[in-house]
């Protein structure tokens, strides 16, 4: 279908890869790696036509036809979105113009054997531009948009009127239904949410279209790819499998190269002593110099450089209490449209939240409640002692600025950490050597996110709201970035349609349905497990109606959460109210301290006799108040916390009894 021989490619200087191979069958389905920079695109471009190679050869197969799914793309004009979705006439006029140059052979060509040959291509043909444009196009572009992600009511809109991601999306679902021998698509998962994205993988798995796939989700490699094609130092290997076979695989080819480098340097070495020994000696020069043509014959194996596992601690953020954040019956809406109503929750230090749901039920709004960034239109929103946070989206990479370098932009924010360690951490976010010198103007956008999320931890807040953050991410960032979350001291919540990634980072899954949010103990499998069936509709009867055993059930565990919310509520209020007046009474000391202070600064203090020495006893007792303060609040801290853990051990009993002992 498609070939590629000894293709290379520079950019200015940069060599991007140098006489790589490979070849493209029907069927195939290829996942296609490497670094950020490495030249993926680039080889897209050589395949598709509109770059030209430095060297080498593209070949393809007769009429093949390639569909090609772009990282960014400008909206359509003119057209609805359910237009633009059946809009396949390029590929139908050449099905059309194929069918003419068939026919046109037939009524020339008397050899049955070739005219089978043709009738056979024309039926072929025909069948697929019925296919494409027949009767039933329409309803097949419905189902592959709702698939995406569109309601029904975003059919007859300007496809204009679509935001940047939805854009991608109808282009996506425009090339899907126009069914291509090969699909090129360049990271298809960047703007789908977790339900379209696995829609996308049964529809790739499912179709017969050949594919290359640049991805860096490795759960969706592992899922739609059989074979790997990595570009590498401007090497192509090849490994017949997913993305776990790949891991697999090279690590022992690694191990294999280092072997075999090991054995040659010492072969080298055993060859080099015997001429330093030999070569002056007159009965055995002859032998050195015949090691001297074998040692010259000898072709190198270059030692392969391993990535090194990067090792390093960011600088530890302060301990909130345990209430890091808490939402009492809060609601939010847009205009007319109600996002949330009366929701609650708690999110407890150390507590690594991953937020679910489909595009559009909410789970931004709620980072935005969380992170403060939007205030809710009811209900109540209290943080808890010493909560400090840090917000991440993807709009704050225009907060970068454009002349200031790497290391100067962390630098802004690093506060007192050493130069030395400040490269270190860098480093840790894959900013190595000269990278830090470079203007954040020049920067991709992989490494944009790379330095602000980098910058986000480098001014430790204990507690982290991350929208999106593997988005653009390579996967070696990604990796880089799930050991700092995994390792991190403080709080997370985070939204991510990586379900490895989540995996790697989340000790709660939160999923928004329908307006309200449902908590569940451990990771994304942990919650496809055992608790995602549990959120599926009640069992539905033969005519299509709610059963009353579901519902009631239903009711009965919202019933039962609510008490158990308000048994909660009333158990902790005592303690909490203590809390709050040591903690009025610690503001006030504090206050006492600072005025304290500024009338020991003050020279006039030590001229008014006794005056001075009274301060400085108002001051010592002010400090011991505050000591006993902090002591009583520790205290109160940890009974509170106690009460917590109570209830929630006597939760997790009652739901074991209610679920009839499953956990």
């Amino acid at each position: 279908m498609l070939s590629l021989k000894d293709v290379s490619k520079f950019i200015g200087k940069k060599e991007l890869f140098r006489d790589v191979s490979f070849h493209v069958h029907p069927a195939d389905r290829i996942g296609l790696i490497g670094p950020n920079g490495a030249g993926k695109s680039t080889l897209f471009g050589i395949i598709l036509g509109s770059i030209e190679p430095d060297s080498g050869s593209v070949a393809k197969a007769g009429r093949v036809r390639i569909g090609w799914l772009p990282q960014e793309m400008a909206p359509a004009r003119g057209k609805s979105v359910l237009e633009r979705a059946t809009d396949v006439c390029e590929e139908a006029q050449q099905l059309r113009a194929e069918l003419e140059l068939v026919q046109s052979a037939i009524h020339r060509e008397n050899d049955r054997r070739v005219l089978t040959e043709l009738a056979t291509r024309h039926a072929a043909a025909f069948e697929k531009l019925e296919h494409l444009v027949g009767y039933n196009l329409e309803a097949r572009a419905e189902k592959v948009l709702e698939g995406l992600g569109f309601g029904a009511n975003q059919f007859t809109i300007p496809a204009t009127d679509l935001s940047g991601g939805l854009v991608m999306r109808l282009e996506l679902a425009r090339l899907l239904l126009a069914e291509p021998d090969l699909l090129l698509l360049d990271e298809p998962t960047n703007h789908l949410d977790l339900e379209s994205l696995m829609w996308l993988e049964n529809y790739l798995l499912n179709s017969s279209s050949a594919l290359v796939l640049v991805s860096h989700d490795r759960t969706f490699l592992n899922r739609t790819v059989h074979r790997i094609v990595e570009i590498e130092g401007g090497m192509l290997q090849e490994y017949a499998g997913n993305y776990d076979f790949y891991l697999e695989e090279k690590a022992k080819r690694m191990e294999i190269r280092m072997a075999t480098y090991k054995n040659q340097q010492d072969r080298i070495k055993q060859l080099e002593r015997f001429i330093d020994k030999n070569r002056y000696n007159a009965k055995t020069a002859a032998q050195a110099q015949s090691r001297i043509k074998t040692l010259e014959k000898i072709e190198k194996v270059e030692a392969t450089v391993a990535g090194s596992e990067i090792r390093f601690e960011f600088p530890p953020c302060a301990r909130s209490g345990k209430k890091v954040i808490e939402l009492v019956n809060v609601g939010k809406s847009y205009g007319d449209i109600q996002v949330y109503s009366g929701i609650d929750l708690l999110v407890t230090r150390g507590d690594k939240i991953a937020l679910m749901g489909p595009n559009g039920a909410g789970k931004s709004t709620l980072l935005k409640l969380l992170a403060g960034t939007v205030r809710p239109d009811s209900g109540e929103l209290s943080k808890g002692l010493n909560t400090t946070t840090g917000y991440y989206a993807q709009h704050q990479w225009e907060q970068l600025n454009p002349e200031a370098t790497v290391f100067e932009e962390a630098l802004s924010v690093s506060g007192d950490i050493l130069q030395t360690q400040l490269r270190a951490l860098l480093g840790a976010f894959l900013f190595q050597g000269d990278d830090v010198f470079k203007k954040t103007s020049v920067l991709s956008g992989g490494e944009k996110a790379r330095l602000v999320l980098c910058k986000l931890l480098l001014q430790r807040p204990n507690f982290l709201l991350l929208d999106e953050p593997t988005n653009h991410l390579d996967i070696p960032s990604r990796v880089v970035l799930e050991k700092a979350l995994g390792e991190f001291g403080g709080t997370i919540c985070f939204i991510s349609h990586d379900r490895q990634f989540i995996n790697g980072v989340a000790n709660k899954i939160l999923v928004v349905k329908s307006g309200g949010i449902h908590l569940f103990p451990g990771n994304y499998d942990d919650y496809v497990r055992t608790w995602k069936s549990r959120l599926d509709d009640p069992p539905q009867d033969k005519a299509g109606k709610q059963g009353s055993n579901g519902a009631r059930s239903l009711t009965a565990q919202k019933r039962a959460e609510a008490e158990w919310r308000n048994e909660l509520f009333r158990a902790k209020r005592p303690v909490q109210e203590s809390i709050e007046r040591i903690e009025r009474d610690l503001d006030s000391c504090h206050a006492e301290l600072e005025s304290l202070k500024e009338r020991l600064a003050d020279t006039e203090t030590y001229r008014q006799g006794k005056l001075a020495v009274e301060i400085q006893s108002q001051y010592r007792e002010t400090q011991a108040r505050i000591d006993e303060l902090t002591g009583q609040w520790e205290e109160k801290m940890l009974e509170l916390e106690q009460i917590e853990e109570d209830f929630q051990k006597e939760k997790g009993l009652r739901d074991l009894t209610a679920q009839g002992g499953i956990a």
